[in-house]
C-alpha cells in the first residue's frame, strides 16, 4: 500500500500542478516523494491552498490570480495571505512598490522565479514591476518564515516569495487578453500552445504582453512596458523525469510619480507635503524648457527645469534564462538540475548641477584645481555653451546605471533507503558580476534625457578625455553553497524533516573612486590617472581607489515536524535559521574605513525563526493558524558615528518579533468560496542607538540628560520600540460566487497602522533635537504612525458560453479600491524622527486611486 501512495504521489506531481508548494525541482521532488493528500485538498478553496508541511506557508495558484487585475504583479496578488503586507504604487503592477512580510522588508526577503533568485545581487531589493506576466504563472507560495534547505540565498533573514511558472499544455491552444481601464490603461497579452508535437511528447508555448498607462496623480509622463516568454517541455520516459528550457525578457520606460514629502501639517503644496483631501490628490507638474543664458563674464545658472521627482525616467531591461530537468538514475535515486542565466540592465534616473570651471582638490590653503565627478558634481574644465567663460553650470541628468550577468545553480540528489524515509544532498551556486557606474548626459530643452541609457550613447567627458561619472565599481557577488536534508515518516502520522544548508559568501568588490565620506561619497576622476594620484597625495586620509574581498560563512540549521493527529487536523512546528550578508552598497560605504578595521567590515544579520502551528483540511474547508518568534541580531539601520561625525549603516543589535498568523477558507455548496486571513505583528528593539555626541550648547543647563560634558554620547531612545514600516495588524477576506454565466468576487484588505520611525515618535521640524527626538521648541509635522486603512476590490465576469463560444472566452471587470479611500502608500521605515530642514524629511508613495480595468478574454 505505502509502495501505491508514493507511486501515486509522483503522479500527482507531474499530472497536477498545484501539488508542487516549493521553489526548486528538487524542492518540489522531496516534498512530494512523501507527502501524500488527496488532490482536492491539495487544490485548495478557490485558488487558497494551505499544504500540509512543517513550514508556515501560503500558496495561491491561477484560479486565484486569474481574477485579479489582468497584468497585475504577482507581489500585490500575494497581499491576500496573513503576514504579507505590500503598498502598490499604481493599480496595474508597472510602477513598484513596498513589501513586508512578518515585518521584514523586500532587501530581507528572498524572491524566486522557478528557482532563480530576483533579488537584486547588490542591494537585495526586490522590483514588483519586472515579475512575469500573471497568466503565465501557475502558483505562488510564500513562506512565512523561513527558506528551503536550497534556497540561493544573500538576503533571506525571514521570509521567501516563490512562484513558478505553467508548462505548456497537451493540445493546441491559443489565449488573447485584452484590458482597458482608467488612466489611459491598455494591455495585450497573447499565447499560443503548441501542444504535443514530437513521439516524444515535446510541447512548448510562446507569449508576449505589452502595456501602457498615463502615469497617475500627475500631468507628466507614462509607464511603457513590454515581455516575451518561451517555454520548451520535454518529458522523459512515464516516470517524471523531464527538462524544460524557459525564456523571459521584460522591457520598461516608466515615468515616476506619486511620491511626496511625508508631512501633513497642511503647509505649502502637494507634492511637498501628503494632500489633505482627495481633491489634492492629483497635483501639476509644470511643464518646462531649458532657457539656458549664455552671457560671458557671468556665472549662468542652471535651471531646475528635468530635475524634479515626477520628471525622471527608470527604465530597465531584464532576461533570463532558466532550465529545469529531473533525472532518476535508479529506482531510489533522483537527480534534478536547474542552471540559469540572467541579466539586468536599468538606472534611476536622476539629474545632477555640472560645472563648466574646475574644483580645488587641496584641502589646505593652496589651490589645486581638477576636473573629474567631484564633490557630488561633474566639473567639465572647458566652456560647455560657447559663451566664452568657465563660469556656468548646466542640469544634466546623471543616473545610477547596473549592468548584471549573473549566473545560477541549483542541484540536487535524493536518495531513497525506504519506503517513508529519503535524504537528499544539494549545491547551489549564485554567481553575479554587477557592474555599476554613474555617466552623465544632456537634457532635452523640456527637461527629458537625451538618451535614458547614456552608456549606449556618448556619455560626456571632462578636458582630460574621461568620462564623467558619479560612481564607478564593479562587483562579483559569489555563492557556493552545500546543504542536506532528511525527511521521514513514522507511524503514518509523524513527518519529520531535518536539513541544513552551509553557504559561503565572497564580495569581491573594485571601486574605482576614492571614498570621502562613510555615507558612500565618492571623487571620481576615471581614467585621468594623473589627477586621481594628485588627489590622494593632497588627501592622505582618504581611501582611494581599491579592491576589498570579503567572505563570509554560516551553518544554517533547518528542522520541521508535522503530526497528523486526526487526517484532517495535523500539529505543525519548525526552527531554522536565517542570513543576510552586507549587501555591496554597504559595504562600499565602510570604503572610507581602513582595510581590517571593525567598521570595514559589518557582520552580518542572522535570526533564529520559530513557527508552532494547527492546520485543518477537508475538500469544503481549510484552517491555518500559527504562532511564531523571530530572533533577529545585528539589525542594520541608520545611525549616527561619532568616529566620523556622520550618519552611516552600521549593526544596531537584537530585535525580537513574534505574531500570530492565520487563514480560512471554505466552499460550502460547490457555487461559493469564502475565505478570510488576519495577522497580528509586535516588534521590540532591545537597545538603545548610538546617535551623537553632546555639544556645548546641550550641556548648558543640563538641556540634554546625560550630557554632563562635551563629547558625551547620545542615544536614540529606541530600547523598547517596535520597528517602523510594517503594519501592526493585517486582516482580510474573499468572498466568491457563480450565478449562471457570471462569476462575482469582492475582497477586502485592512492595513493596520505604521510607525514612521524606530522611535516611534512624530516628525518635527525645528527646535533643538537630540537622539532624534525634539526636546525643546520645534514643530510637528508628521504623527508617530501612518493611520490604518481599508482597501474592498471587485471582480466580475460574464461567461460567453452561453452565445456558443467555449468557457474559456469570456468578460470580466476589475475595480480596485472601490471606495477611493485617500491613504499613506508605501515608505521605507527609518531611525530618527528629528530634522532640521524640509528638505531633510522622508518621502511616502500616495495610495492607487479607485480603477476600473475591462477585460476580453479569448481561448480556443
Amino acid at each position: 500500500m505505502k509502495q501505491f501512495l508514493m507511486c501515486s504521489a509522483a503522479m500527482i506531481a507531474v499530472a497536477a500542478p498545484t501539488a508542487a508548494f516549493a521553489q526548486s525541482t528538487g524542492s518540489i521532488d522531496f516534498e512530494n516523494e512523501i507527502v501524500v493528500t488527496g488532490v482536492g485538498i491539495d487544490n485548495g478553496v478557490a485558488g487558497v491552498v494551505m499544504p500540509e508541511t512543517s513550514k508556515a506557508r501560503g500558496v495561491l495558484n491561477q484560479d486565484f490570480i486569474e481574477r485579479q487585475v489582468p497584468g497585475q504583479s504577482i507581489n500585490d496578488i500575494i497581499n491576500q495571505l496573513p503576514g504579507v503586507s505590500f503598498s502598490n504604487n499604481d493599480p496595474f503592477g508597472s510602477a513598484g512598490g513596498t513589501l513586508y512580510i512578518r515585518g521584514f522588508d523586500n532587501t530581507r526577503i528572498s524572491q524566486t522565479f522557478d528557482g532563480v533568485p530576483l533579488n537584486d545581487s547588490g542591494g537585495y531589493a526586490i522590483y514588483s514591476s519586472q515579475q512575469l506576466d500573471a497568466e503565465l504563472i501557475e502558483q505562488v507560495n510564500v513562506n512565512l518564515g523561513t527558506t528551503d534547505v536550497d534556497s540561493p540565498t544573500a538576503a533571506a533573514t525571514g521570509s521567501t516569495v516563490n512562484y513558478r511558472s505553467r508548462n505548456p499544455t497537451d493540445d493546441f491552444s491559443v489565449k488573447m487578453v485584452g484590458s482597458a481601464g482608467d488612466f489611459s490603461f491598455f494591455r495585450m497579452f497573447g499565447s499560443v500552445d503548441t501542444g504535443v508535437f514530437t513521439p516524444w511528447g515535446t510541447k512548448a508555448y510562446f507569449a508576449a504582453s505589452k502595456a501602457t498607462n498615463d502615469t497617475i496623480f500627475n500631468n507628466r509622463g507614462e509607464i511603457d512596458k513590454k515581455q516575451f516568454n518561451a517555454k520548451i517541455y520535454q518529458p522523459i520516459g512515464n516516470n517524471g523525469d523531464f527538462i524544460s528550457v524557459a525564456a523571459h525578457y521584460n522591457e520598461a520606460a516608466n515615468n515616476r510619480f506619486g511620491s511626496v514629502t511625508f508631512r501633513n501639517d497642511g503647509v505649502g503644496a502637494v507634492p511637498s507635503r501628503f494632500p489633505n483631501n482627495k481633491d489634492e490628490r492629483d497635483y501639476v507638474i509644470p511643464y518646462c524648457t531649458i532657457a539656458m543664458p549664455a552671457i560671458t563674464g557671468v556665472a549662468d545658472a542652471a535651471t531646475s527645469c528635468g530635475s524634479t521627482f515626477d520628471e525622471r525616467v527608470n527604465p530597465s531591461k531584464t532576461g533570463n534564462i532558466r532550465i529545469n530537468s529531473r533525472f532518476t538514475l535508479a529506482d531510489d535515486l533522483i537527480l534534478t538540475v536547474d542552471p540559469s542565466f540572467q541579466y539586468v540592465r536599468a538606472n534611476g534616473g536622476g539629474t545632477a548641477t555640472a560645472r563648466e570651471g574646475f574644483r580645488d582638490i587641496d584641502p589646505g590653503a593652496g589651490v589645486t584645481n581638477a576636473v573629474g565627478y567631484l564633490g557630488g558634481s561633474p566639473y567639465f574644465g572647458y566652456d560647455v555653451n560657447g559663451d566664452g567663460d568657465l563660469l556656468d553650470s548646466i542640469r544634466v541628468l546623471a543616473p545610477s546605471e547596473t549592468n548584471t550577468r549573473r549566473y545560477g545553480l541549483i542541484s540536487s540528489l535524493r536518495y531513497n533507503f525506504s519506503e517513508d524515509q529519503s535524504v537528499r544532498l544539494a549545491y547551489s551556486l549564485d554567481y553575479a558580476r554587477h557592474r555599476q557606474t554613474g555617466e552623465i548626459e544632456f537634457l532635452r530643452n523640456d527637461g527629458q534625457p537625451v538618451n535614458i541609457f547614456p552608456e549606449e550613447g556618448n556619455p560626456l567627458k571632462d578636458a582630460s578625455g574621461a568620462v564623467l561619472q558619479k560612481r564607478d565599481r564593479l562587483s562579483k557577488a559569489i555563492l557556493h553553497q552545500i546543504a542536506g536534508e532528511y525527511r521521514g515518516k513514522f507511524f503514518d502520522t509523524l513527518t519529520v524533516t531535518a536539513g541544513v544548508r552551509a553557504p559561503f559568501f565572497k564580495r569581491d568588490l573594485t571601486n574605482y573612486c576614492a571614498t570621502s565620506s562613510a555615507t558612500g561619497f565618492v571623487e571620481c576622476f576615471g581614467t585621468n590617472s594623473a589627477a586621481a594620484a594628485q588627489y590622494a597625495a593632497l588627501n592622505p586620509t582618504i581611501q582611494g581607489p581599491q579592491r576589498r574581498v570579503l567572505k563570509y560563512d554560516k551553518v544554517l540549521p533547518n528542522v520541521g515536524l508535522t503530526y497528523d493527529a486526526t487526517g484532517a487536523l495535523s500539529v505543525f512546528g519548525n526552527y531554522s535559521k536565517g542570513l543576510q550578508v552586507p549587501g555591496t552598497d554597504n559595504l562600499y560605504n565602510s570604503f572610507f574605513f581602513a582595510a581590517g578595521t571593525v567598521s570595514a567590515n559589518p557582520s552580518p544579520e542572522t535570526t533564529d525563526n520559530f513557527d508552532l502551528g494547527l492546520r485543518y483540511r477537508t475538500s469544503k474547508l481549510q484552517v491555518q493558524a500559527s504562532l511564531w518568534y523571530t530572533i533577529y541580531q545585528n539589525r542594520l539601520a541608520s545611525a549616527y558615528d561619532p568616529e566620523t561625525d556622520r550618519t552611516l549603516y552600521r549593526n544596531l543589535g537584537r530585535v525580537d518579533k513574534y505574531g500570530v498568523d492565520g487563514s480560512i477558507s471554505y466552499r460550502p455548496i460547490p457555487e461559493v468560496a469564502l475565505y478570510a486571513f488576519g495577522s497580528y505583528l509586535k516588534s521590540k528593539i532591545k537597545d538603545d542607538v548610538l546617535y551623537g555626541e553632546c555639544s556645548a550648547a546641550n550641556v548648558v543647563a543640563s538641556a540634554v540628560t546625560g550630557c554632563t560634558a562635551v563629547g558625551d554620547p547620545i542615544y536614540a531612545q529606541t530600547a523598547g520600540k517596535r520597528e517602523s514600516g510594517a503594519p501592526v495588524y493585517t486582516l482580510g477576506g474573499r468572498a466568491q460566487a457563480i450565478l449562471g454565466p457570471v462569476e462575482l468576487g469582492v475582497q477586502v484588505k485592512r492595513t493596520g497602522p505604521r510607525y514612521v520611525n524606530d522611535l516611534n515618535q512624530p516628525f518635527t521640524l525645528g527646535g533643538t533635537i537630540i537622539g532624534g527626538v525634539a526636546v525643546a521648541g520645534g514643530t510637528q509635522v508628521m504623527n508617530a504612525k501612518a493611520p490604518a486603512y481599508t482597501l474592498v476590490d471587485l471582480d466580475a465576469r460574464l461567461s460567453l458560453k452561453f452565445i456558443g463560444l467555449n468557457d474559456k472566452t469570456f468578460l470580466q471587470l476589475n475595480v480596485s479600491n472601490v471606495f477611493d479611500k485617500l491613504y499613506y502608500g508605501g515608505f521605507d521605515g527609518r531611525l530618527d524622527a528629528g530634522f532640521a530642514a524640509a528638505s531633510n524629511l522622508p518621502f511616502v508613495q500616495i495610495g492607487s486611486p479607485r480603477t476600473f480595468i475591462g477585460t476580453v478574454v479569448f481561448g480556443f
